[in-house]
């Protein structure tokens, strides 16, 4: 029976097991003057070292342990000589490399190059886990004498706690009002003993978005970034309790950060979008330099964006390069800065294979971005009115978008065309999200929340929402006989790239997809949905054991599954050809 610690999907049942409540000096106050700053959701999980178990006492009198001991060691010499062998081959393959080659995220940039190569978001080898000193000058946050941060409270005994977890553990950071949390999930429901997070920061500024960096997350150490209602940003390691201050004061914009994220398996690269409608590139480990962005409508800006004044946010994105050299260990920050709007950009997430961005704002238009070529691919219109979130398959095959039309759209960007629309809330889409446990390239599950308090299960399979209604096959021709799909700009790798991106190439291109009516595409019912009871909702997220729900005021909710559902690689579909 469904009760308000429980609600049944086709699955099985998931049951309320753990609530965090905000802290109780911010119940009472005020709410925060900027929409941004309403609560988000964080999350990683660290391995921790398991301790090597000694052999027992009365094993150890008869001499049991010793062959172990000895089999362990032979191992690790084993182990050894195997990385020396490794690294002896890196060492050699490395240096018959050509002058020139791009060798990940470190290789220089050629010289003149108008934007910057494949090695800016390609893909980096996996970080090693030992911690490096940053370049950039770092502080304390506990003897840190900066007006911006004013207090940090950490959980009594914080290294012994961290020092006595093992296995897998999850950490969750989260805002509210002025203040930063670090928590994990509890044993108990309730738990009053256990409601103290592992540390508390308050700053002098709303803080409205953060992430956390996977790629380089240990039990040692972890990246995260916190944007603010000022356009400061924060790069902070809570274990280390060290940070440094990024777009200080706003020397780089000054709008509201509306999302951050980190750039997939880099260590150091992040974006945070604007509410001025820019995107920016940052590094942690560089400084600020004195960059001002061009305006699109600049006399000096021509070619590209005709006249000027006619700069059309729907077909073309505008780049500004900062003087110094992207690849240049002695540049600064930014790294580069792309406007996309004129209103505020709300949400932005990376495709599987990090080479495009797909962002949202509050124009009602979800685009596309190549990161490669720092080029607009695609622009969707919403139905009607702002789009505030966005999700991306993990198989890369369709795009989610919820906003103000009370809609979810499903997009294919390979085939440019909205596949079907979710109707189910009654309400503005506060946050949307993929299940990666329960899609395997055929059927697809994602849940969504909104301001009417309702938590959606959707499920849908492509080969069913490939059939539209009515005369979605003459509009889809259409589209693609008007466009450059996508598909054959990925082809387009063994082709010279430099012809891409050619101004008289992309004269004739339209880029700008109105939405279809409501007789063109399939509409798509929910499976569940669930009223949760108190603030409104502003976040959905994902762990392999439960389902989150935040709400405004940072009132979470932990739904534990049914049961816990490995992930079938082999079944999923691959995303692009």
């Amino acid at each position: 029976m469904e009760n308000e610690a429980t609600f049944v999907a086709p699955e099985g049942v998931y049951s309320l097991t753990e609530e965090q409540k905000p802290p109780v000096i911010h119940a009472a106050v005020i709410p925060p003057p900027h929409g941004q700053a309403y609560a988000r959701l964080s999350t990683v999980t660290v391995k921790f070292p398991v301790p090597a178990q000694k052999p027992q006492a009365f094993t150890s009198l008869l001499g049991g342990g010793k062959d172990k001991e000895k089999e362990k060691e032979r191992d690790a010499k084993k182990d050894l000589k195997s990385d020396s062998g490794e690294k002896e081959s890196l060492s050699s393959s490395g240096n018959s490399r050509e002058e020139g080659e791009d060798d990940g995220p470190s290789a220089v940039i050629v010289k003149g190059a108008a934007f910057p190569p494949p090695s800016l978001f390609a893909p980096v080898p996996s970080f090693s886990g030992k911690k490096k000193g940053i370049s950039r000058t770092t502080r304390n946050l506990k003897t840190t004498s900066s007006t911006f941060v004013t207090r940090l409270q950490s959980a009594e005994g914080l290294s012994k706690i961290l020092q006595a977890k093992q296995g897998e553990v999850t950490f969750l950071f989260y805002n509210t009002m002025k203040s930063f949390i670090w928590s994990e999930p509890k044993a108990k429901l309730m738990d009053i003993s256990c409601q103290d997070p592992l540390a508390r920061i308050t700053f002098s500024a709303y803080p409205t978005c953060h992430d956390v960096n996977h790629a380089t997350a240990t039990h040692e150490r972890l990246d995260v970034v916190i944007g603010f209602s000022t356009g400061d940003l924060i790069w902070f390691d809570p274990i280390s309790s060290r940070y440094a201050r990024i777009n200080k004061q706003g020397s780089i914009c000054n709008s509201v950060c509306t999302s951050v994220r980190w750039v997939p398996k880099s260590p150091t690269l992040f974006i945070v979008s604007y509410t001025d409608g820019s995107i920016v590139i940052y590094d942690k480990e560089r400084e600020d330099g004195t960059f001002t962005p061009q305006s699109p409508r600049s006399t000096e800006n021509l070619g590209d964006y005709g006249a000027p004044g006619e700069w059309n946010p729907n077909e073309e994105m505008f780049v500004s390069m900062p003087p110094w050299h992207p690849a240049d260990k002695t540049g600064k920050n930014p790294i580069s800065h792309w406007k996309l709007s004129t209103m505020s950009v709300l949400d932005f997430v990376f495709s599987p294979d990090n080479r495009y961005v797909a962002a949202v704002s509050e124009d009602g238009c979800l685009r596309i971005i190549d990161t490669l070529s720092e080029r607009l691919v695609d622009t969707f219109a919403s139905y009607f009115g702002s789009l505030t979130c966005v999700a991306w398959s993990p198989d890369g095959r369709f795009i989610l978008t919820g906003g103000q039309d009370d809609l979810i759209t499903v997009i294919s960007p390979w085939e440019q065309r909205v596949i079907a629309r979710c109707q189910g809330h009654s309400s503005f889409v506060s946050s949307i999200g993929f299940d990666e446990l329960r899609c395997d390239g055929r059927t697809y599950r994602f849940a969504s929340v909104g301001e009417d308090n309702k938590l959606i299960f959707w499920d849908f399979s492509s080969g069913a929402l490939h059939r539209p209604k009515l005369q979605v096959r003459l509009r889809h021709s259409l589209i693609l006989s008007s466009t450059v799909s996508l598909v054959l700009r990925r082809r387009s790798e063994t082709i010279d790239r430099s012809t891409l991106h050619l101004p008289h190439n992309d004269t004739n291109v339209i880029r700008y997809h109105p939405a279809p009516s409501r007789n063109d595409v399939a509409i798509l019912q929910p499976v569940l949905i669930k009223h949760v009871e108190g603030d409104i909702l502003s976040v959905i997220s994902f762990l392999s054991s439960a389902v989150l729900t935040v709400t405004r005021s940072a009132h979470i909710k932990f739904w534990v599954r049914p049961l816990v559902i490995r992930p079938t690689s082999s079944k999923r579909g691959k995303a692009m050809p």
